[in-house]
């Protein structure tokens, strides 16, 4: 992303210095869903995200321009005064939810903007998030808040002014991220460990199916309280907890649906952390067989896939790709593939062809280059 052009938009609508913050977006490599059931996780930070220049204006309200929305918002610092656009609710959110952590939160002039591929599942909501947070931390907190509380404000400002009740996952890889690392996040206990990646003779990449289907109910939500009640069911405070042998004892007390959601987090768990071991190990095949396992779980037992991206998978496989799987919350967006360099251009250029051939339209294909998290750039 060009900083020049961020500065120049804050010039065009502000006045004075401003600094300029970036978080950025990420992918996961493996362990979808599992972030609220007390799982692992296993994300990276990506070379893009949101940038944002800003300054504090000495008033009591924020005044934030969208390069992307072209649109000029103001809104105060008060409770009652969460603005009506939805994007700018993600800014309001993280200075309530600075403000509820002590820190005088004052009023700013921004100018932002993102090149994080939308309908991805990179999570371009938290690398906004995570922008604010930051500056805001920077700017205005006399005892600097820790990069944990920072995910987690941009965790609460989902919950609390978005409305979605995600994990920690997006956010802490927003904040957190490393150059050259993913990294093993315990959702419980919150500890977590860099691991480099540099997979020699493979290729991480994103097929976006520029799709995202459009749901009448909420479905993440859903997930998530159907993964709840089989925890209740078979008394743990979250599946993290459980195995499959507890899942088979309560069969015939929970729904045939609730059981398929908690045998695919279930299984997750384990596999999350069958990757880890293996990357270590410099088994990539075991990897991308992990990963096929995590699209058809994620498929059949969560329900969170589509027709597009099964077939995006049904490719990969053909393809001799070693491993694919949907990346993010389902319904739409990319695969994450893991590919050998010699298989590479061949894949690519099959994926187009079959994909446009059934679809009507080529997927957009994006490499993945690990980068680093939340920062202030100048």
């Amino acid at each position: 992303m060009d900083i020049n052009l961020i500065k120049k938009a804050f010039a065009d609508h502000f006045e004075g210095k401003c600094g300029v913050y970036a978080s950025p977006g990420r992918i996961n490599l493996i362990g979808e869903h599992t972030d609220y059931n007390g799982g692992f996780v296993f994300p990276g930070a990506v070379d893009c995200g949101i940038m944002a220049a800003i300054l504090p204006n000495g008033l009591d309200k924020v005044r934030a321009y969208s390069i992307d929305m072209d649109e000029l918002v103001e809104f105060g610092l008060n409770e009652e005064d969460v603005p009506e656009q939805g994007w700018a609710k993600y800014i309001f959110g993280v200075c309530r939810e600075m403000a509820k952590l002590g820190v005088e939160v004052k009023g700013f002039d921004c100018a932002f903007a993102g090149d994080v591929p939308l309908g991805a599942g990179m999570s371009s909501s938290a690398a906004l998030e995570s922008t604010f947070a930051y500056a805001v931390n920077d700017m205005f907190a006399d005892n600097k808040i820790d990069k944990f509380a920072l995910a987690k404000v941009g965790q609460m400002t989902e919950h609390h002014y978005v409305g979605v009740n995600c994990g920690i996952m997006d956010q802490f890889a927003s904040v957190f991220g490393k150059k050259g690392n993913l990294m093993r996040l315990d959702c419980r206990s919150m500890e977590f460990e860099y691991f480099p990646f540099d997979p020699q003779g493979y290729k991480l990449l994103l097929v976006n199916s520029v799709v995202k289907h459009e749901l009448v109910d909420s479905p993440y939500n859903k997930r998530r309280e159907s993964c709840e009640r089989v925890a209740k069911a078979i008394g743990v405070e979250t599946l993290r907890d459980a195995e499959y042998e507890d899942l088979e004892r309560v069969k015939d007390v929970v729904s045939e649906e609730d059981y398929k959601r908690a045998k695919y987090v279930i299984g997750e768990k384990q596999r999350v952390l069958d990757v880890c071991d293996a990357l270590v190990k410099g088994d990539y095949e075991t990897v991308g067989q992990r990963m096929y396992q995590t699209h058809w779980g994620m498929s059949k037992d969560y329900e969170v896939s589509c027709e597009e991206l099964d077939y995006l998978a049904t490719i990969a496989e053909e393809c001799g790709v070693a491993g694919a799987r949907i990346m993010g919350g389902g319904f739409g967006g990319c695969t994450i593939n893991l590919v050998k360099e010699e298989l590479y251009d061949n894949f690519v250029a099959t994926a187009k062809e079959k994909f446009a051939a059934k679809y009507g339209h080529e997927p957009k294909i994006y490499d993945v280059v690990i980068s680093d998290g939340a920062r202030r750039l100048e």
